[in-house]
């Protein structure tokens, strides 16, 4: 056996734990999924089809369906992957279907891995397409069983989980800090490179750094000037080192990188409606400390779609994100009105629906290519100083989603400065929604004034608290604001005060889902709150009452929300515990 097909096994089992699937071999653990050659011949139902054949893997998809894998060790071999991958398939099929997807791989660990799916059904093998792509990478669990469960070569709306895009993020991010590429360009690398990986032609990664770079960027350049943004690719240019010494490991980084992207589907994952770039970027800040150098926070996926729910997105709003970065909240406007509609009409809000601003060139080039990724590349996205006021004139918006930088230092704008600009784009009757740090909405020195202020000309219609670790490592406490623009507050009328309980908890430095929370509550209660219509309050959740018109003008939900009567035995539970964590915290710090 050739060292190399020896490497292309390894690859596969390695590809195939990381995506999900218990790679052990389902005849000593029950819970295995993956037999590799031999193994397979245990299996009493894959040994009567395939008698004395091993393909190099077979992967228990669900009870009695299977999934082929045949791989060999040169690129220019996968189309004999291929063939031997359907021949297996095809035994296992003869009778009844009992392994409708097929995997060829052709490659070695030098020159990446190659790899080509199939479903079958109704006598045709077909590609496998997630989320209007052709794959080219490995399958999930997820991807594997809905494909079966469907019974389908296509399935739609499938996201790549925030745990397999965070490792996958932090490992690539590894690899450029090993081919020492800078840690403040590593975004733009990536933008190239999602957009060399858009284009029909695969990337010759035989080539070496310099041709390889110009091929990345030529490829990049095609794309953007496709959709009418060819001045942003300057912007994200992939530079090649100067010194020759350097370009073997530059090379190795750029070749790394695209194996590992393509391993998770990339092309799909990015029509997911999930910020893949922000994604990146924002591991690519937090290792390089940039984060909180900037004031840049990007905004959970979960949340911004939260957004654009709570508002009602729809097909004739002009929505406005006047510091849009990598493109968050527009991606959720956009995929709201895309699941409500499609052809003409969706064409229309491509073209006139939405609208950004972001005054960092390399930002608003991601922003660009997670829109193009979506069929998109003509929105109204870019760059500058949206206080200059030069952007979008005579265009009344009537949805602004948008999360402004922190003002992390004094000199900083103030979060509600941005709120006013964008209030005076908007129409009457037009809805905002901003995340802003908690303090805005109750501190008293400048801000007292400016919610007095804003009250006078716009209505507040709900505040709600998010949860305190939504923008962990920036320990911001954070609240969702909605206000209705030129309409004065009438402070006989209710607000919705709410506390937002995602589900989200830290595990390991990564936010992860581990209940349902009580978003989709909330989400009722502000589409109650903005049709006029009341409901019950349920204490520490939510809670309709008028501003109290006071000098204070607090607009907090703690200030408002009723708290849950507590027994002697809860108070001194709830003692013991500060109790504990302030002696355990005095403990640690010794």
């Amino acid at each position: 056996m050739k060292s190399s097909e020896v490497h292309a096994y390894i690859h596969i089992k390695e590809r195939l734990e990381e995506l999900g699937w218990n790679i052990s071999n389902p005849e000593r653990n029950a819970a295995g999924q993956v037999y590799t050659q031999h193994e397979c011949q245990k299996n009493p139902i894959i040994k009567k089809y395939l008698d004395r054949d091993v393909p190099e893997n077979v992967v228990v998809v669900r009870a009695n369906k299977f999934m082929v894998m045949e791989a060999k060790s040169e690129h220019k071999n996968l189309d004999q992957a291929k063939k031997e991958a359907l021949e297996y398939a095809d035994k296992l099929n003869s009778t009844k279907v009992l392994c409708p997807i097929a995997t060829a791989i052709a490659g070695n660990p030098n020159d990446t891995f190659i790899v080509q799916n199939f479903y079958f059904k109704n006598g045709k093998w077909r590609e496998i397409e997630v989320n209007h792509r052709v794959t080219k990478g490995f399958l999930s669990p997820e991807i594997a069983q809905r494909l079966v469960d469907a019974d389908s070569s296509s399935i739609e709306d499938m996201q790549i989980s925030d745990d397999v895009l965070f490792k996958k993020a932090t490992r690539i991010n590894e690899i450029l800090h090993l081919g020492s590429i800078n840690k403040y360009t590593r975004a733009k690398v990536m933008a190239s490179l999602l957009l060399a990986m858009a284009d029909d032609t695969r990337i010759n990664i035989d080539n070496d750094a310099f041709i390889l770079i110009q091929e990345i960027n030529a490829k990049a350049q095609k794309i953007l000037d496709k959709h009418g943004k060819g001045e942003f690719a300057k912007s994200i240019a992939i530079l090649t080192p100067p010194t020759p010494d350097n370009h073997v490991k530059f090379r190795k980084a750029i070749v790394d990188t695209i194996q590992q992207l393509e391993d998770i589907n990339i092309r799909s994952a990015m029509n997911s409606g999930t910020d893949i770039l922000g994604r990146f970027y924002e591991v690519f800040l937090k290792y390089g400390n940039g984060a909180k150098e900037i004031g840049i926070v990007l905004t959970p996926r979960h949340i911004t779609h939260f957004s654009a729910n709570a508002l009602r997105v729809g097909k004739t709003d002009s929505v406005f994100d006047p510091a849009c970065g990598t493109g968050g909240f527009l991606v959720a406007a956009f995929d709201k009105v895309r699941k409500d509609c499609d052809g003409e009409e969706l064409e229309e809000f491509k073209k006139k629906g939405l609208y950004g601003i972001e005054q960092e060139p390399e930002v608003v080039a991601l922003a660009l290519v997670n829109m193009i990724f979506r069929g998109d590349g003509k929105n109204n996205i870019q760059e500058g100083n949206c206080f200059a006021d030069k952007h979008f004139k005579g265009i009344k918006m009537t949805r602004v989603l948008m999360n402004p930088p922190f003002a992390l230092k004094k000199e900083d704008e103030k979060e509600y400065k941005f709120i006013d600009y964008a209030l005076g784009k908007m129409a009457t009757g037009g809805l905002l929604f901003v995340i802003i740090p908690s303090p805005v909405m109750f501190r008293e020195k400048g801000f007292r004034e400016w919610r007095k202020n804003m009250l006078r000309n716009h209505s507040l219609r709900a505040v709600i608290k998010l949860p305190e670790d939504l923008f962990y490592p920036v320990g911001v406490h954070t609240s969702g604001v909605i206000i209705e623009a030129g309409k004065p507050h009438d402070f006989d009328q209710d607000v919705l005060w709410a506390s937002m309980d995602d589900g989200y908890r830290k595990q390991k430095s990564v936010m992860k889902s581990r209940k349902e929370g009580n978003i989709k509550n909330i989400l009722e209660k502000i589409h109650a709150v903005l049709d006029h219509h009341s409901f019950k309050a349920v204490p520490r959740q939510w809670i309709l009452q008028p501003i109290e018109q006071d000098k204070f003008i607090e607009c907090a939900p703690e200030q408002y929300l009723e708290d849950i009567e507590m027994s002697k035995e809860d108070l001194l539970n709830g003692m013991r515990t500060v109790l504990t964590n302030a002696l355990a915290s005095h403990l640690f710090s010794l």
